[in-house]
């Protein structure tokens, strides 16, 4: 890689403070990242639920690899640091997941999200997705490599206990930052913060622990997620509703950008 790109990651792991937490909001398009990165967020993940609906396929099932290479060659073109959610690799061999990592790291993607949740609804081996994480890590080591665990989300049992041996794990592999969505509560996010040698990431949950909370908790990263792709699917139908109700509202939700706004998002 260039001293160019290693400089771009290391200015994203910078972004990584406990208690300082990086807001990254997650894209789907080009139009939805440009956005982001006009409204001055310095950093900008993709959502894998978005690519994928966006595309009409799957999420979670390793069908989006083309799709997400082809939408980090557009996104790294965007004066914003970039991070990819690449679900399980798009494959169970350590290799193949490495060198989809290098590739990313040569369009410029200072980071990847890397899950061990399995399409049909189980965990994979934690030895598995460690042995992912350190692959990638052997090949590309500047790139911010993000270990998620579903254990949360997957609903296992005991999924703390299960949460801290796999991102414990993940950390001793290589992982320079854990990742952990669905937490349930403060808590919870605090005990995690507290026993893991690493900068944690914990998604945005409406009704959960605001920005402030989060940071008070040692939080170094808060995800929006696929929120936004599904607020703004949301607000696309609450407008064709109001419409075809006779309604003279547009909707509830904020004036839209015009049509020269979102012009202005395509250089």
């Amino acid at each position: 890689m260039t001293t160019r790109h290693a400089d771009r990651c290391a200015a994203f792991r910078a972004l990584h403070r406990a208690g300082r937490p990086l807001l990254l909001p997650n894209a789907w398009d080009h139009a939805s990242a440009a956005a982001f990165a006009a409204r001055g967020f310095p950093a900008v993940g993709t959502t894998s639920l978005g690519v994928a609906a966006a595309a009409g396929l799957p999420d979670g099932a390793g069908a989006t690899r083309a799709e997400t290479l082809r939408l980090a060659r557009r996104l790294c073109r965007l004066p914003v640091l970039l991070t990819v959610d690449v679900e399980g690799g798009f494959s169970d061999e350590p290799a193949a997941v490495a060198a989809l990592a290098v590739e990313l790291a040569g369009l410029g993607v200072v980071g990847i999200n890397l899950e061990d949740g399995r399409s049909d609804g189980s965990l994979a081996p934690a030895a598995a997705t460690a042995a992912a994480v350190a692959a990638v890590k052997a090949v590309t080591p500047d790139l911010f490599v993000n270990a998620r665990t579903d254990a949360w989300w997957l609903g296992v049992p005991d999924p703390l206990d299960q949460a801290l041996d796999r991102v414990r794990a993940y950390r001793a592999a290589g992982a320079d930052g854990v990742f952990a969505p669905g937490v349930p509560d403060a808590a919870t996010i605090g005990v995690l913060a507290a026993a893991v040698d690493a900068p944690l990431n914990v998604l945005h949950r409406p009704g959960g622990p605001d920005v402030a909370e989060l940071a008070r908790l040692g939080v170094a990263r808060i995800s929006t997620g696929s929120l936004p792709f599904r607020a703004a699917l949301g607000a696309a139908l609450a407008t064709v509703d109001a419409l075809r109700a006779g309604s003279a509202d547009a909707g509830p939700y904020p004036e839209p950008p015009s049509y020269a706004d979102v012009q202005r998002l395509v250089p």
